[in-house]
């Protein structure tokens, strides 16, 4: 049980910070797939 807790503190951030970035990452990119279609004539 001790191993699967490290396991989970170890690889459950960079997980958890990988999912944060790419959703902010996704948003932008939204934000820019908008402005360019509004900019189409």
């Amino acid at each position: 049980m001790e191993e699967w807790m490290r396991w989970i503190q170890e690889l459950g951030f960079p997980i958890f910070v990988s999912f944060y970035l790419m959703h902010r990452v996704e948003t932008k990119l939204v934000a820019i797939h908008e402005a360019l279609l509004a900019w189409k004539p």
